[in-house]
């Protein structure tokens, strides 16, 4: 199991913050590039209505509820690509 892997199922499971540049490397392999704005990374999902994952450094991590938003989006893909 690759590492992009590993830290989708950390996410998946996730009960407290994660660090933030794992959590990017998966939206980044995920979704593509983000737009920054200021101290957010948003991106973008290919799903009808355009909607955005939000992703914010805090001292190196990320808050659990924009972890559980990220884990809600792979959920999502995952259901599309069965």
């Amino acid at each position: 199991m690759g590492t992009i892997e590993k830290s989708i199922l950390k996410i998946k499971a996730a009960e407290n913050p994660l660090p933030f540049n794992e959590v990017k490397r998966v939206c980044d392999h995920l979704f593509g590039a983000p737009r920054i704005r200021g101290s957010h990374l948003i991106y973008r999902t290919p799903w009808r209505g355009d909607p955005r994952i939000n992703v914010q450094n805090r001292g190196g991590q990320v808050a659990l509820y924009q972890v559980k938003q990220v884990a809600k989006a792979i959920a999502r893909l995952e259901e599309e690509h069965d």
